[in-house]
Formats: C-alpha cells, sequence, structure tokens
C-alpha cells in the first residue's frame, strides 16, 4: 500500500479541491472566509469587480415598457465582499465581521429598474370631466417600484422574502434638476431557506411583460 506524508496530503487535498471545488456557497461564513471576503472588497479593483459581476445578469433593453437592466443575488460571502469594497477608508476586517454577524446570513436580491421613453417618467392624464380641461401630464411616484412583482423560486418552491426595499434613482441635468430615471428594488431571503441549487428570478411588470433569469447557486461562492 502507498504510504503518502502529511505534505503529500496537503497537495493532493490541494488538487482535489482545484478539480472538485465546493459546491454552493457557505452560510455560516467563517472567522477566516469573512476576512478572505473583506479584503477581496478592498482591493476595489478589476479583479473584484469581475468576481461580483459573476453574481449578476445584464439583459438586454425591450422594444416597449420598462427596462430591467439587471438582476443579481449576493451570497453571505458577496455581501461582505460588497460592504467591503463600498467602505475602503477607514473600515477594519474586525468592523466587517461585526457587520456580517449583524446582518444575519441572508440571500440579497437586487433589481435595477430604468425609465424609458415609452415607460418615462411622467403621466398622462385624461382630461377632466366636470371642467374639460386640457390633457395633461403628472409624475411618476417615486414609489413606482411597487407595482413589480418579483419572485424568487427554486423548482416548484417559491420563496418569500423576509424584507423588501426600494429606493428610487434619478438624472442629474446639467442645470442642476432632478428626474425620476429608474428604480432598484432588494429582496433578502433567509439563507436556510434557500439550497445551494438552481434559482430563478421571475419579474412581471406592470404593462404585462415578464423577464426571468437563471442562477446557478452551485457555482456561486
Amino acid at each position: 500500500m502507498t504510504k503518502f506524508n502529511s505534505r503529500g496530503c496537503a497537495v493532493l487535498a490541494s488538487l482535489l479541491t482545484m478539480v472538485h471545488p465546493a459546491l454552493g456557497y457557505e452560510a455560516p461564513l467563517s472567522e477566516t472566509t469573512v476576512r478572505e471576503a473583506y479584503f477581496l472588497g478592498q482591493r476595489n479593483d478589476e479583479t473584484m469587480a469581475r468576481f461580483l459581476d459573476t453574481y449578476a445578469k445584464h439583459l438586454p433593453p425591450p422594444k416597449t415598457g420598462p427596462y430591467i437592466a439587471k438582476v443579481q443575488v449576493l451570497t453571505p460571502f458577496a455581501q461582505v465582499v460588497d460592504v467591503s469594497r463600498q467602505r475602503t477608508s477607514g473600515y477594519s476586517a474586525q468592523q466587517a465581521a461585526i457587520d456580517y454577524r449583524a446582518r444575519r446570513d441572508t440571500i440579497r436580491l437586487l433589481a435595477e429598474i430604468q425609465l424609458t421613453a415609452t415607460y418615462g417618467p411622467y403621466l398622462a392624464q385624461p382630461p377632466k370631466e366636470r371642467s374639460g380641461a386640457a390633457s395633461g401630464v403628472s409624475l411618476r411616484p417615486s414609489d413606482f417600484w411597487r407595482d413589480f412583482q418579483i419572485r424568487f423560486s427554486q423548482g416548484d418552491d417559491a420563496i418569500a422574502p423576509r424584507n423588501v426595499h426600494g429606493e428610487p434613482t434619478y438624472m442629474i441635468s446639467e442645470e442642476g434638476g432632478a428626474t425620476l430615471s429608474g428604480a432598484i428594488v432588494w429582496e433578502e431571503f433567509d439563507a436556510r431557506e434557500v439550497k445551494s441549487d438552481q434559482a430563478t428570478v421571475e419579474i412581471d411588470t406592470p404593462d404585462g411583460q415578464r423577464v426571468a433569469v437563471e442562477f446557478d447557486l452551485t457555482k456561486l461562492r
């Protein structure tokens, strides 16, 4: 029988890891893993950007209607990276660990909605029947994103979010004015309810369109 020393076993284990990487994301994260994610975020360079982009789907614009430009699913590891990249000044690995524990283990879904020429910041108003006034326009409400239905599922199992949050985005003109341009919507799911498997995100728009994207969570760290 062939004997392996400790060094040989370590080399073999390393090779097996490269050939057969661990499937799926880690939750909860170990202290070492949190530090690794923190330092990756602190790099804030192309390597970090490419890493986070593997968690996103960029979609082509529709012929008409609102534009679902991006759908992103962030695992606990990717969330530590994302927070770290946004706080490169005075942000420590110790604080990253504290923030991670405060967030708890979640899967975070992000949907980026952009307004378009056919689904813009203004709404047409019908003429007032009593006064006979001409048709006018009104501003689209800043919480228009609530009219979009977002579903996260695995197989036949729909997973309910434990938190939903949206923020409008604005385009600033040269004169300093701000015009509604879209919204970012976040949904958070308990990581214990999300398997390391295929997942589907479906978004129904108010004008009757449906956008569906697939994520393979076995390939996301």
